[in-house]
């Protein structure tokens, strides 16, 4: 971008000023003195009017990542185009503060000396450079930053003008690791092990050869001691489908960012986060249907462009006001082999609702509390002891919601990172399917 024309900087002004001034006060009044002190700004001031530069620059910002994780580092690189190459002798640079995001250096401030215009500016004379890390998930604008050219001598100064961002989509943090399989995996073929025999790896048994069998089944050690023909059976091996169903109804609790206390949105969207990415690593279709809020489901898929469509999706996540008692929108209209894995605070009857509806329907479902332990209501101007009050008891109510899904069938945990629903995985795989469950 271009900006305002050079002018000259109060150093050289007070140079120009005093030294003229100096200068004739010696003539007229005969002071040589006055002329020994002040001849040197003059010496300082006529190079740097020498050398006052002509044409106009242009600056130019740049980001050198599109999208990130939150926590990672970006780079701020900054293109100068002057008219002519002498005319820029120092850079200097002050990144604008915008919410969770750090700078390095930490006060966000860089000088260049003797900058290699011709190039993008990154690091100083110490090898230090310009980063920002976002340090909360979302869509923000990076790189948005103050800059002043000066010319040599310090004579002449240009700007500082407004250099403008790039919209950056920050990804929520995700690392999960899981051993744990599908409850009941219905795919074509996969990394699960199936209920049913199939062509896979794992043994199911040992039985009498039938009509149909493969010869490469057959085991020929049980089959000499016995005496009659024996085959070796095995589990199919099946992908499975994952639908996380995210609660945007309201955000409880404050957030302090990826190194700071989380809150209830925070603990939601990087747990979903983190269970669709550990899916598409062991192969699996993930699905992601956000409720309450506003934004776009994402339908099934697999995949690491599929997995970046998730995260994008997550990261442009934001709490609406749908009303709390509308159950007929949450028709999920979930398919046999999918698990669906609800992360919800539990404060919403309508999310509850649907998840004991899809064990009645017998499909294998989880809840994960996102509520932080020490989430509080903002107080507000109201009273603070009546605001407790109805706190407490609307904790109360939510234990109460808990036990109930957990008599129903569906299960409840407490997201504490990775690990957080294997075991229950491991339940849900050894139970029957319902009689009349979904096909």
């Amino acid at each position: 971008m271009s900006g305002p024309v050079w002018h000259p900087t109060g150093g050289l002004v007070r140079a120009v000023v005093v030294g003229a001034v100096g200068l004739g006060w010696a003539v007229v009044g005969g002071e040589p003195a006055l002329l020994v002190l002040t001849a040197p700004l003059l010496v300082a001031a006529v190079p740097a009017v020498l050398r006052r530069p002509r044409g106009v620059p242009s600056v130019h910002g740049m980001v050198d990542r599109a999208s990130m994780h939150e926590g990672q580092s970006a780079v701020l690189g900054l293109h100068v185009r002057p008219a002519a190459p002498a005319d820029v002798e120092q850079v200097t640079r002050v990144v604008s503060p915008v919410p969770f995001e750090r700078a390095t250096p930490a006060d966000g401030h860089q000088s260049v000396l003797h900058p290699d215009v011709h190039r993008d500016v990154h690091r100083d004379g110490e090898g230090r450079e310009v980063e920002v890390s976002p340090r909360r998930w979302g869509v923000w604008t990076l790189g948005e930053e103050r800059v002043a050219l000066t010319s040599a001598w310090g004579g002449f100064r240009w700007g500082p003008v407004v250099v403008p961002g790039r919209q950056v989509r920050v990804h929520p943090a995700a690392a999960y690791s899981s051993r744990a399989e599908s409850p009941r995996p219905r795919g074509l073929v996969g990394a699960h092990r199936s209920d049913r025999p199939g062509s896979g790896t794992e043994l199911a048994g040992i039985r009498s050869f039938q009509s149909g069998d493969r010869l490469r089944r057959i085991n020929w050690r049980v089959s000499a001691r016995t005496g009659t023909l024996h085959v070796t059976t095995t589990r199919a091996e099946q992908d499975a489908g994952l639908l996380l169903v995210v609660d945007l109804y309201a955000e409880h609790g404050v957030s302090g960012g990826v190194d700071g206390a989380p809150s209830s949105l925070d603990l939601t969207v990087r747990a979903a986060a983190a269970l669709a990415e550990h899916a598409v690593r062991t192969g699996d279709r993930v699905a992601l249907r956000p409720i309450g809020g506003r934004s776009r489901p994402v339908p099934p898929g697999a995949g690491r462009r599929h997995l970046r469509r998730v995260l994008g999706t997550l990261a442009d996540v934001r709490t609406g006001s749908t009303p709390y008692d509308d159950v007929s929108r949450l028709d999920l209209r979930v398919g046999a082999g999918t698990t669906v894995v609800v992360l919800t605070p539990l404060l919403v009857d309508a999310v509850a609702t649907t998840a004991a509806d899809l064990v009645r329907r017998g499909l294998p479902t989880v809840v994960v509390d996102t509520l932080p332990p020490d989430a509080r209501p903002d107080l507000g101007d109201n009273d603070a002891g009546l605001v407790d009050l109805a706190w407490r008891m609307r904790l109360l109510e939510r234990e109460h919601v808990r036990l109930a899904l957990d008599a129903a069938g569906c299960p409840v945990v407490t997201w504490r990172g990775p690990g957080t629903v294997d075991e229950v995985f491991r339940r849900l795989a050894r139970r029957r399917p319902r009689a009349g469950s979904a096909p």
